[in-house]
């Protein structure tokens, strides 16, 4: 088998060539160093040449990334993962009101109420009311007087329950307000104990939830 043949050292380059290949080898690194790679990586352009090529542009770009990088705070590995972000949801804008009218106080309730009576006879008017609700009144009599019985009932009354607020006899005319001890019915029962046909006329005023006569 045959193989190439060693140089001789006649042909092999001398010291002095070595030597100078070696540093023609340095200048131009180095030249290329100054010249491409200062500029295009670290933004350093000491000839110009690298702004006249476009590198030293982007050697700059690159620092100030670099710069941005070590500004930011390290991020654990555990939360290196980017968190998905579940889409804002788009409120609408409250839809224009009107400021709420001033609440006007509920009037109080009224009624007036006649009633006939005949010699001997009796009736009986009563309000239907919570406890501690309150009732104005003013009753009178015309052609003559009546006994009276002002008084109340309560809802499911025992036996025999009796609640007197006033009584009278032979009177013409009574007012006052009538304040409800409990929930149930209250009101009153004139007699007319003349000898003529009477006529009772009752005006009340406010907070109960029905008037009736009930005798």
């Amino acid at each position: 088998m045959y193989n190439t043949d060693l140089p001789t050292r006649s042909e092999l380059p001398s010291s002095a060539a070595l030597l100078r290949s070696t540093v023609i080898a340095a200048l131009v690194a180095a030249l290329l160093l100054v010249v491409a790679v200062l500029p295009a990586e670290y933004g350093i352009d000491p000839t110009g040449v690298g702004r006249v090529l476009g590198l030293t542009q982007m050697g700059e770009i690159k620092m100030s990334l670099a710069r941005e990088a070590g500004a930011r705070p390290s991020v654990p590995a555990a939360s290196a993962a980017p968190a998905t972000l579940a889409p804002a949801a788009t409120v609408p804008p409250p839809a224009a009101t009107k400021p709420p009218a001033a609440a006007k106080a509920e009037a109080p309730r009224q009624d007036v109420l006649t009633v006939k009576l005949k010699p001997g006879q009796a009736a009986e008017v009563k309000l239907a009311m919570r406890k501690g609700a309150s009732a104005n009144y003013e009753w009178t009599v015309a052609g003559g007087a009546v006994n009276f019985d002002t008084h109340g009932d309560p809802v499911n009354a025992p036996k025999n329950f009796y609640h007197s607020y006033g009584k009278g006899l032979n009177k013409a005319q009574d007012s006052g307000t009538l304040l409800a001890a409990f929930d149930g019915t209250h009101g009153w029962m004139w007699r007319n104990r003349g000898g003529g046909e009477v006529t009772v006329t009752l005006k009340t005023s406010g907070d109960y939830q029905s008037i009736d006569r009930v005798l």
